[in-house]
């Protein structure tokens, strides 16, 4: 659970985390207070207080030092970059910068429907056909009416997305994925750009 932002998590200087205790775990695991503190989750409101925003950049330092010695950051960059839309601070990337970072490489990552893939339903909505194809694809031996109970959508509707796919040809979907070196050249150029842009917050 995110902790609160008006019950400040400690926050150790960045030093004291290159302890050799076990570096084959992902730091952010070994800092779980610290990654999913309420202010690396969620953007700052624009009328925040000094102290929060010092306290927001003391624990980005903290993150960024974390994620620079963890051995698992470029697989951790790229799967935040090119496979899911993930919340929070990862592999020295803020959500924004993320965003950079896709418009550069020209891709889109749709966030996960937590709720479809959970089984909530919102009575009969309209859904678009690519969460459709999804979650067919994830559930491919579930029954089409147990797939239009997860969209909230009529079993019509399953059927008629999924004759739609069979009818059309998939290369207008296809498009190749990023390299890692793609990935980790375009993250290098939004993170030093946002680094040299920042200007220092008035106390």
């Amino acid at each position: 659970m995110p902790t609160s932002i008006t019950s400040p998590t400690s926050i150790t200087s960045p030093t004291s985390i290159t302890s050799p205790a076990n570096r084959t775990a992902p730091r952010c695991v070994e800092l779980a207070a610290v990654f999913q503190d309420q202010l690396l989750e969620e953007p700052l409101s624009t009328g925040a207080s000094a102290a929060l925003r010092r306290r927001q950049l003391a624990l980005i330092t903290l993150a960024k030092a974390a994620c620079r010695e963890c051995p698992l950051i470029t697989d951790c960059l790229y799967r935040a970059v090119v496979e899911y839309d993930v919340a929070g601070y990862v592999a020295g990337t803020t959500p924004p910068q993320r965003a950079l970072i896709r418009r550069r490489l020209d891709i889109t990552v749709e966030p996960e429907n937590f709720d479809t893939m959970a089984g909530v339903t919102r009575g009969n909505r309209q859904v678009n056909h690519s969460e459709v194809v999804r979650l067919r694809k994830a559930n491919p031996h579930e029954s089409l009416d147990l797939l239009a109970q997860r969209l909230g959508c009529s079993l019509s509707t399953v059927k008629r997305h999924l004759r739609r796919e069979r009818r059309e040809p998939n290369v207008r979907r296809t498009k190749p994925k990023p390299t890692v070196a793609d990935v980790l050249a375009a993250a290098a150029t939004v993170t030093s750009s946002s680094t040299v842009s920042r200007r220092p917050q008035a106390a």
